[in-house]
């Protein structure tokens, strides 16, 4: 992060970071790697799938990079809130790919980006969406997710997100979208927003009960220590 504020600030010309991945230097080239990585290890027989959180997804080469995936046999899963201009469900261009939007009283404005890798995953988190404007006219940051506690819980929330089918809407090969209860012909039984905001509660009444422990290096928090 120090070095990204020296970039801000006119310290530094930096451009390759340890952790981060930034725009405009390297984040769409990052991106279009990740995807070739997919699509190589389909080609290979491998594990291969794609899971993207984003408000907006109109980058043309990303998108021209998600149909090769998909023709190569990846599995591709988009939640993107807002504009999309990849078209799932497209025979012989995009059959491996599907779309879906999740809309209600919250305001969905994370960005995840989850490879499978293999079956050694890989996810991130940051600020970019996939615009010509994110990439190249702002910096924006992506940073890996290492903290097992923290990928089990973002990816526990990517799970109910695909499952959801009461607030999500499903984008089809005509360019429309449609109510996954609609798609199903039946009544939803997973809420996004409700499960979240449950499961949220139930983790802050254990906080509560439970005993408190110092976090590891931060030391005693006795204030005569």
């Amino acid at each position: 992060m120090s070095d990204l504020f020296n970039v801000l600030t006119g310290l530094s010309r930096q451009r390759d970071f340890r952790q981060l991945i930034v725009a405009p230097m390297n984040l769409r080239n990052w991106v279009l790697a990740m995807i070739a990585r997919e699509t190589e290890h389909a080609r290979a027989g491998k594990d291969a799938r794609i899971v993207l959180k984003l408000n907006s997804l109109v980058d043309p080469a990303c998108v021209e990079a998600l149909y090769t995936a998909s023709q190569a046999g990846v599995k591709v899963d988009l939640i993107i809130r807002g504009i999309c201009s990849l078209w799932p469900g497209i025979a012989g261009v995009s059959d491996g790919i599907q779309v879906r939007s999740i809309v209600g009283q919250y305001l969905e404005h994370s960005r995840v980006f989850s490879f499978s890798n293999d079956g050694s995953p890989e996810l991130y988190i940051g600020s970019a969406d996939l615009m010509e404007r994110n990439l190249d006219r702002r910096v924006e940051a992506v940073v890996p997710v290492d903290d097992l506690e923290a990928r089990a819980r973002i990816q526990a929330a990517l799970t109910i997100m695909l499952a959801d089918d009461r607030r999500s809407w499903q984008l089809g090969a005509d360019g429309t979208y449609r109510r996954t209860e609609e798609i199903t012909g039946r009544p939803g039984t997973i809420d996004t927003f409700e499960t979240l905001m449950e499961q949220t509660g139930q983790m802050a009444s254990a906080a509560m009960v439970a005993p408190h422990r110092p976090h590891a290096g931060m030391g005693s928090l006795d204030p005569r220590a």
